[in-house]
Order: C-alpha cells, then structure tokens, then sequence
C-alpha cells in the first residue's frame, strides 16, 4: 500500500509538473524581433537629425550682423535728456560745433526694423550687435520688438543708455543690454568675419551663400552711418554685395534675403 501511495505521488507531482509547463514560455523571446521596428536605433538617425537642427536653430544662428558707428549720442536740451538727431537738433548740434549729418539714428532704427521683422530672424537664424560711434556695445535680444516710429525708438534708446538695459515687461528678460567690449569676446569661434563696403571685393550674395562653412555661424559688418565706411580689425575680408552703394537698410535686406532662400525660409 506505502508503494502505491508513494507511486500516486510521483504521478500526481508529476501532472503538478507537466501543468506547470505550459506557463513556462510566457517570456516568449519571439516579441524579440519586433523592436527593431519601435527600436530608438532604428529611429535614432532621424529623431537625432531633427533635434540637432532645432537645437542648432535654437541656440546658434546662421547669421551675425554687427552694426558699426551707430549714432547713438544723448544730450541735453532745455530740460530733457535726449537722443540727438539732425531733424530735432539742428540748432543745437551746431551750437556745439558738430555736424548734423553725423548724427542720423533713425538710419539704425531702420536697419533694425529691416533686421528684426525678418523671416531669418523669426525663425531663430539671425544674432544682432549695435556698437555705437562712441564705442558702446549694445546686445539685441531676437524677441524684441522695436518700435515703428522714430520718436518711441529715440525714447528707448535713450533710456538703454542710462539704465544699460531695457527687461521685457512681463518677465526679466533682458531685451537689450550693453555689454562690454570686444565684440569679437561674443562671437563663437570659428566664424568667418565680412566687412560690407562698396569698395570691397564685389561678389554675389546668391553664389557666396552656399559656399560658407555650415559648422559656425557667419558674421557681417555693416556700417549704420550716414557716410563713410567701416573700418574694423577684426573682419577677415572687405566685400561689396552690389555695383552701387547701398544704404545699410538695402544692404541688409538684400543680405537676409540671400540667406532666406538659400536655406529656404518662406
């Protein structure tokens, strides 16, 4: 009887046994196979594509434009300190012995205006510097929005002057700061440096845009003067971009428009 009894153990650990194997291949290595299709290394070369190009377009720009010889002078008048401008100030531009054909801000109001309602600039490929003839450099924030009439853009500029910075109203980002000289210690390494002047190398935009290195962004100087032409040490080359000279708001116009199709932003 022990015999049998013990037998009928055996038998019935051994059902035990044979019903516990069918769970037994749940792990299923066949899913297996199946990854490659949701795996990230089979996605990794186009979501990493996609996301080094936003970055890139986030935190590098294709383009940096430098503003030379800005006219951005204050006085004095009456009671008020303000931004001297020829059409205002004549009389007293010329009291001080001055020029007035020296002191046009309103050509960097255009050329800002030019540069910051681009498409270069609104799809987050263009950087901005203003360095005024006295030698004070501003940093211009891509969010700003300047204003469209001459007298509210002398009313800021005049208070970036005393402030040394203008913040967004609804948060504490510096829209426009000064910052301290050289310009060159804001570029990123290994950008090219032109100096646009109608003196220079004359060459086509449409041709020399696509031969510029894609690794660091490119920077362009422009003058923001009535007359005259820029002369810095740190640009590597003198280049004109017409037969003709242009104003820095054509200039610049022409020079964003070059860089807007090339890499084709509508």
């Amino acid at each position: 009887m022990s015999e049998s009894k013990g037998s009928k153990r055996q038998a019935s650990a051994a059902r035990g046994t044979k019903r516990k194997a069918p769970p037994a291949p749940e792990p299923e290595p066949e899913p297996e196979p199946a990854l490659p299709v949701e795996s990230p290394a089979v996605k990794s070369p186009a979501a990493e594509s996609s996301v080094a190009s936003d970055g890139k377009v986030a935190k590098q720009p294709a383009v940096i434009i430098i503003l030379e010889r800005a006219c951005l002078e204050t006085g004095k008048v009456g009671t008020d300190h303000v931004l001297l401008n020829s059409d205002d100030h004549h009389k007293f531009i010329l009291k001080h012995k001055k020029l007035p054909a020296d002191y046009r801000p309103d050509i960097l109001h255009q050329s800002m205006l030019i540069l910051l309602d681009s498409p270069l600039n609104k799809a987050g490929l263009l950087r901005l510097f203003v360095r005024s003839e006295k030698g004070v450099l501003i940093e211009v924030s891509p969010q700003i929005r300047i204003p469209r009439t001459f007298r509210r853009f002398c009313g800021l500029m005049t208070q970036l002057l005393f402030k040394l910075s203008i913040r967004a109203s609804n948060g504490p980002h510096k829209l426009l700061k000064v910052v301290k000289n050289p310009v060159t210690d804001h570029l990123p390494p290994g950008c090219r440096i032109f100096a646009l002047s109608v003196t220079g190398k004359l060459v086509s935009l449409p041709k020399l845009v696509p031969t510029l290195p894609t690794g660091a962004p490119t920077v362009f100087v422009v003058g923001a003067m009535a007359h005259g032409k820029v002369e810095v040490d740190y640009a590597e080359e003198l280049i004109g971009i017409s037969e003709y000279p242009l104003s820095a708001a054509a200039a610049l116009a022409r020079l964003c428009n070059a860089f807007e199709n090339h890499l084709g932003i509508l």
